[in-house]
């Protein structure tokens, strides 16, 4: 009577002991592990210090180099830590990592990440029930950190010449600002392996059958379900999934087609909406014949197989820099929309068409509801986002003859032997710093500034959503991408068809610019100086005055826009500053109210803005 049952115990303990345990954790050794914990004590350091969350305190002159000593005092008792820094603009910390030392009891004591949370615990402000979760994240970070500080990375030289999927998995640091940036809460050893992006593997995604009493498929004008899924499937492949319907007697015209992430099917979808499964609503297929690889941001992939295809994008329940990263089915049904709306009004701009500026359309969508859920809670909810899907179009097939593509976190990329990647490609391309960064900016920063300028619209431009499109070792143009879930338009009385109102917020008027200044200037030209200054490429007044004259260029061009640079002036004294860190050691789980971004920000004061009093340089006012 039992024999089933031993069978398959059986079974699973010899697929058990025939897993090696040692493979999964064969990265981790004392030798890397010490040099990961010193770089995050670095960067937890100097992230805190710039919120204003730690204070250290100068404990003399600067030498004759700049550098000055800097002790912390910790909430352990007698403990603090010192270390050598130069303060930069924008309260940036550079800091030498070699420098830095924990003195516990009048003695020097190993450097730890996990014990430099600990020692600041209570000044971190974390919440006791969040704290554990926070060093899960911290450890995870490190687990990943110590993978990718391996012997087989490619050095920044390398670099230089390396295809589009090998920028995205080479990337070391993740998010420049979090110090908890690799998370990824829910994947174990083994899961890391298959489907981080910077072990490049290689996966199949899920194919799921889902009903249309669930769920819905939305996308852009011009675009059928049917003419999708054929360029997805293929049509051998919808005959398959049309005759294993059949043969689990449901009609077919009765499902919609939609991936689903290996690990999502297996850890969350098929418990959690096993009611669903068991009634049929939800109908597994199999794997897909293309392969995947996961991108930066986890849980969007790009097609291994047929790169000219779409990106996949899914929920993926994980819990990484302060969200579960679910997408909600509701926002699928109109991102297709939103995405033709603003590509339509991008492509009838002649400035944006002139610098080049495009977004990679999100194009077609599904989204699922779970309704026991829906039923339970009012509120936003992670839970609510357990199931949906969109397709974006891949970057491939916009390129013109010589062109190629990087991702913008490369700029800011530095190798395990501590060389970074944006000197060594402004040396190769044989320009001067000023005129690299020049072009560069032509192509980043004033699109940015003219879509805020002439339309009120915002974007997300940190590093990882936007791909450079290179011209030797040169940018040339820049795609935007995570359009509708990051995108908005600064007007609440603005006119908007149907169906995409949502891009409409109200915002304080002080906080209007914040998307060029926290994110652009805070989020990525802060590091981007220091990177330039340690590589000898310029310094940091060099930089900030080229950012000067490329806005001065850009306000130049356009005096039709005059009233608007005077209402929100790029050259303001200061600006509010918006925290990261502070709200992931608030709220883990979710740091921000996603129906009202604008109330869960946390400020901590103002920051002097580093172009203000900058005059066009003469040499530019010479040149126009």
């Amino acid at each position: 009577m039992n024999a089933p049952l031993d069978a398959t115990i059986h079974a699973t303990l010899q697929a058990q002991t025939t897993r090696e345990p040692r493979h999964v954790v064969n990265h981790l050794e004392p030798a890397v592990w010490a040099k990961v914990n010193r770089l995050l004590v670095r960067k937890a350091i100097a992230e805190y210090a710039h919120e204003v969350v730690i204070t250290p305190a100068a404990q003399g002159a600067a030498d004759a180099d700049g550098w000055t000593r800097y002790r912390i005092d910790a909430d352990t008792p007698n403990c603090h830590y010192t270390f050598d820094g130069q303060p930069m603009a924008l309260r940036h910390w550079r800091i030498d990592p070699a420098s830095i030392e924990r003195v516990l009891d009048g003695a020097n004591a190993p450097l730890d990440a996990l014990t430099f949370i600990n020692d600041f615990k209570h000044t971190l402000g974390i919440p006791a029930d969040k704290l554990p979760i926070y060093l899960d994240e911290i450890s995870s970070t490190l687990f990943g950190a110590a993978y990718k500080h391996n012997p087989q990375a490619p050095s920044a030289e390398t670099l230089l010449d390396a295809d589009f999927q090998t920028y995205e998995w080479a990337m070391i640091e993740g998010h420049p600002g979090f110090v908890a940036n690799n998370g990824r809460l829910g994947f174990d050893a083994e899961d890391y392996r298959a489907f981080a992006p910077e072990t490049g593997s290689r996966f199949a995604v899920i194919w799921l059958a889902v009903h249309r009493d669930n769920a819905h498929f939305a996308s852009i004008p011009g675009l059928d379900y049917e003419a999708h899924m054929a360029s997805e499937l293929g049509e051998a492949r919808l005959a398959a999934f049309r005759q294993a319907l059949e043969a689990a007697d449901v009609a077919p015209e009765d499902y919609l087609y939609m991936p689903a992430h290996p690990w999502q099917w297996f850890n969350k979808l098929s418990i959690a909406f096993a009611a669903d499964v068991a009634n049929r609503k939800i109908i597994p297929l199999g794997y897909s014949d293309d392969l995947y690889t996961a991108q930066q941001s986890v849980r969007t992939y790009f097609n291994a197989s047929r790169p000219d295809k779409c990106y996949v994008k899914t929920s993926l329940s994980v819990l990484n820099m302060g969200f579960m990263r679910g997408l909600s089915p509701y926002y699928m049904a109109g991102t297709p929309a939103i995405n033709a709306f603003l590509d339509g009004l991008i492509n009838d701009d002649a400035t944006l068409r002139g610098y080049g500026f495009s977004i990679l359309r999100e194009v077609a969508s599904v989204g699922y509801r779970n309704r026991y859920y829906e039923a339970a809670l009012e509120m936003d909810s992670p839970y609510k986002k357990m199931l949906s899907a969109l397709w974006r179009e891949s970057p491939l097939g916009k390129l013109r003859e010589g062109e190629r593509l990087m991702t913008m976190a490369a700029l800011l990329h530095t190798d395990p032997q501590g060389d970074a990647l944006l000197p060594a490609l402004i040396r190769r391309s044989g320009l001067s710093a000023r005129t690299w960064l020049r072009q560069y900016l032509r192509a980043y920063l004033e699109p940015l500034m003219h879509c805020f300028y002439a339309h009120d619209l915002v974007f997300m431009p940190h590093c990882e959503n936007l791909i450079l499109v290179l011209e030797g070792h040169t940018v040339t143009r820049v795609f935007m991408k995570d359009i509708a879930e990051e995108s908005a338009i600064l007007n609440k009385d603005a006119v908007l068809p149907e169906g995409i109102q949502r891009l409409a917020v109200d915002v304080p008027e002080n906080y209007k610019l914040l998307g060029i200044f926290i994110d652009v200037f805070d989020g990525v030209f802060r590091h981007m100086a220091q990177i330039l200054v340690e590589g000898g490429s310029c310094s940091e007044d060099d930089f900030w005055q080229v950012v000067a004259d490329s806005a001065h260029d850009y306000q130049a061009a356009h005096p039709e826009l005059q009233h608007k640079f005077a209402r929100y002036d790029f050259f303001a004294p200061d600006f509010l500053h918006s925290c990261l860190n502070r709200l992931q050691l608030k709220n883990n789980l979710q740091m921000v109210n996603l129906a009202d971004p604008a109330s869960s920000l946390t400020m901590a004061g103002s920051l002097p803005n580093p172009v203000a009093g900058r005059a066009r340089s003469a040499d530019v006012k010479a040149a126009a």
